[in-house]
């Protein structure tokens, strides 16, 4: 379990294909201080498994993207070089900063636009149909595993607002229109929408004795 809470930006720096794996290596020097082989560390939102961590040795952790993997994020595209979000997963007495992520990936989008103003940028996404339920203005949203604040939303898009620590400490201070990212939405809604499906079908009785 994450926070959205981005602990640094990492580097890939090698990107190797193993049968139908994917095998990244990643410069982090604050996610390896404490990593142990089976830890989970967020790659862009991505929930991935530490296979391989050199820790204090030299700041590198290895982790490997299957199939699933590659077809459900953008990672299939990094190349070495990249700069990615990385974020350790929350200890049980850690606090709550942003909202609950998963590092389940949703779905990919794509920046739009971008508008800077004097201290502060506000990014338009493109918003899936499938997704779109999910989106409510000022709900919660994670983007390449940047836990953020919906700003405004239409029935194909939705606007984020980035203060100066979110544009200086995530890659989304660099990010261009055209470029692809991670969404996942509020798990929290998922459920809901889940739960009460039977209700509003008139499947379950929703009565009380």
């Amino acid at each position: 379990m994450f926070t959205g809470i981005v602990e640094e930006i990492g580097e890939v720096l090698t990107v190797r294909e193993s049968a139908e794996v994917v095998v990244f290596t990643v410069l982090g020097r604050t996610v390896t201080s404490d990593a142990a082989h089976g830890d989970s560390i967020a790659v862009n939102g991505v929930c991935l498994t530490v296979i391989d961590p050199a820790g204090s040795t030299d700041g590198t952790f290895t982790v490997e993207l299957v199939p699933e993997t590659l077809k459900r994020s953008s990672l299939g595209a990094v190349v070495e070089g990249a700069k990615v979000n990385l974020e350790r997963a929350m200890p049980v007495t850690g606090r709550l900063g942003g909202h609950i992520v998963q590092g389940h990936v949703d779905g990919v989008a794509t920046l739009l636009s971008r508008h800077p103003s004097e201290r502060s940028d506000e990014l338009v996404f493109n918003l899936a149909p499938d997704l779109a339920r999910y989106v409510v203005e000022k709900g919660s949203i994670t983007v390449d595993g940047v836990s953020l604040t919906v700003a405004g939303v239409t029935s194909d898009t939705f606007t984020v607002a980035l203060i100066p620590t979110t544009l200086a400490h995530t890659t989304l201070g660099i990010r261009h229109p055209g470029d692809t990212v991670n969404l996942e939405v509020d798990v929290v809604a998922k459920y809901v929408e889940k739960l009460a499906a039977g209700y509003l079908a008139g499947g379950v009785d929703g009565g009380v004795s």
